[in-house]
């Protein structure tokens, strides 16, 4: 039998956990304060998933860049892969939270989504008075 030690992440707590584990079997988890310490535990363990944030370049917005996530988590070991992805990608504006800015990342199965919104960038002529107006581009 062997103890391995983690600090749990799922509240702001940080509860102290040991899980007491033989060979690939979990026996135990101690030293959460809840629920959801033994399950991070567990999973910690056997199948590490995290969430990825991160940016992508934006062309024709008024922000150079959006902030991106995972739908949802990823394998750990796919978290390095994704990123590397991501940094390859550019979108046009315009572009609304929640949508899907990259389908299946890394083979996944996991879409990346956008967390901000990024409106179009807007262009200025002078007229013939030489007043700036507004010209939106498409």
């Amino acid at each position: 039998m062997e103890e391995k030690k983690l600090i749990c992440i799922n509240c702001p707590l940080g509860c102290m956990l040991t899980a007491v584990v033989e060979g690939e079997t979990i026996l135990s988890v101690s030293g959460n304060t809840c629920k959801r310490g033994d399950s991070y535990a567990r999973k910690e363990l056997t199948s590490p998933t995290r969430l990825v944030t991160s940016t992508v370049r934006v062309s024709g917005g008024d922000k150079r860049m959006v902030s991106v996530k995972t739908r949802e988590d990823i394998p750990k070991k796919k978290v390095l892969e994704c990123v590397r992805a991501l940094k390859e990608v550019e979108v046009r504006a315009p572009i609304s939270i929640g949508d899907v800015l990259v389908e299946n990342i890394a083979g996944t199965g996991v879409d990346i989504v956008a967390t901000k919104n990024v409106g179009e960038r807007k262009l200025f002529d002078g007229d013939e008075n030489g007043e700036k107006t507004e010209r939106v581009s498409f």
